[in-house]
């Protein structure tokens, strides 16, 4: 990042957090772009009027966030991807509430589905393929099979925008889902839903991909919530 970039000065009571806010800010206006390099320690301080000590935490604190990254003995830089951590952590925020880790999940998983119709290669559907097999057959795990499933949907059309939010939005689901016992869950309406979202997505049918893929979610929402009621009962 250049020195000819302006940045508001803080004043000395004020938290941190504002010079994060300013380090963001001047990210949204695209005054510094990912992989640009921010100036030392000391031209920070003077453009932003603060101390060391309030720098410093201001910079771990985005670092932590996977803003920024730093590298030994060059500097700090922007992340040129952001990473899954801040969604992880919004997310933490909310890991006893599956509801609306699930509700969540839809809003997303039903867009990603929808893209793939167009998107998904002929080797993602032959994984598909052999997922609702093993499935079907007993073959593997079947947890780790359910959630192959989906995760070669979302990955088909994945970017790094989207792979920040869908991939701990799943990691998240799961471990949740897995505490609810298989007996809410109805494996075989699951198996039939699988095949009627690969059916549709193997004729490149974006609408029907969607409509298969809200009954099935929906499904899935319902049986958490018996589960989940069964759970605390007993």
């Amino acid at each position: 990042m250049s020195r000819d970039i302006k940045l508001k000065s803080i004043k000395k009571n004020t938290l941190s957090s504002l010079v994060m806010d300013e380090i963001i800010k001047l990210l949204i206006d695209g005054k510094i772009k990912p992989g640009d390099k921010l100036p030392s320690e000391y031209e920070l301080m003077e453009m932003l009027y603060v101390s060391r000590a309030v720098l410093r935490e201001a910079l771990s604190a985005l670092e932590t966030l996977g803003i920024l990254k730093r590298k030994s003995r060059e500097g700090t830089y922007i992340s040129d991807k952001i990473g899954t951590r801040p969604f992880r952590l919004m997310l933490a925020l909310s890991s006893d509430d599956i509801e609306t880790i699930i509700e969540t999940r839809m809003t997303q998983e039903l867009g990603f589905v929808t893209l793939a119709a167009e998107k998904i290669t002929e080797e993602e559907l032959q994984r598909l393929e052999t997922t609702i097999y093993n499935m079907s057959n007993n073959i593997g795990n079947y947890d780790e099979m359910d959630k192959e499933f989906h995760t070669i949907i979302t990955s088909s059309v994945m970017n790094n925008v989207t792979s920040g939010i869908i991939e701990p939005l799943m990691d998240f689901f799961y471990k949740m889902y897995y505490t609810i016992s298989k007996e809410h869950r109805n494996i075989d309406i699951t198996i039939q839903q699988h095949q009627a979202i690969f059916d549709a997505l193997k004729d490149r049918d974006p609408f029907e991909a969607h409509r298969a893929m809200y009954i099935h979610l929906d499904h899935v929402r319902k049986r958490v919530k018996l589960g989940k009621t069964n759970n605390e009962e007993n």
